[in-house]
């Protein structure tokens, strides 16, 4: 087995490459990859950290995203509260997948029929929709097993945000999609019938300025 090392820190590249050779600045060596737990996210130094195959891996940051992201979850939250279809959820939003699989979407909506009774800090839910937005740290690879993930556990809709080329995909599969760009309408069937939404109106907050 490959290792691959830093001065101090040692990762095997079977390990590495099912993370989706994510930057291995992105990587947490403190619990050892391959060994950490769920109780590992508790520690205020991994909080931004989500849990893949026994190894802390810290999400992308970046404040254009953030930004973004909080906007997107406006939108879709507005048309979700005043119908009561269930709960959203952003980028702190942590929630175990499956045992040992803890993820953060950027956005996700659990329909009532969905939406646990217990609710700790990393409940176990499975979103209806999960918004990721893109940064520049994220691999293909990486969002791959992440849409392999969802699909597999019943999420129904992704959209992969791209702030750089002003693109969103659709994916209703982990490997089918639909590009739209601006001057395209997103819908959010099947998981919110009736919701539309100009490419533009996500993109528009990007271009606000104080005198616009």
């Amino acid at each position: 087995m490959t290792t691959l090392t830093t001065p101090t820190h040692r990762i095997s590249a079977d390990l590495l490459e099912r993370l989706g050779n994510v930057p291995l600045d992105r990587i947490r060596f403190d619990p050892t990859p391959g060994t950490a737990t769920i109780a590992d996210l508790d520690d205020p130094k991994n909080e931004r950290c989500e849990l893949v195959d026994r190894t802390l891996v810290e999400k992308t940051v970046g404040w254009q995203e953030s930004n973004l992201g909080i906007w997107i979850s406006v939108i879709l939250t507005t048309y979700i509260v005043p119908r009561n279809l269930g709960k959203t959820s952003g980028e702190q939003g942590f929630m175990e997948l499956e045992e040992g699989l803890v993820r953060a979407p950027d956005f996700a909506f659990i329909s009532w029929d969905r939406f646990p009774t217990d609710l700790p800090a990393f409940p176990a839910m499975v979103p209806d929709f999960v918004v990721e937005v893109l940064s520049l740290s994220n691999t293909k690879a990486e969002m791959l097993r992440k849409r392999e993930e969802y699909f597999r556990i019943g999420v129904r809709l992704v959209w992969e945000v791209d702030p750089r080329t002003r693109k969103v995909n659709v994916f209703a599969s982990a490997t089918e999609f639909t590009a739209k760009m601006e001057g395209d309408t997103l819908s959010g069937e099947p998981v919110l019938p009736g919701f539309v939404l100009e490419v533009s109106q996500i993109f528009a907050e990007m271009d606000r300025r104080r005198d616009s």
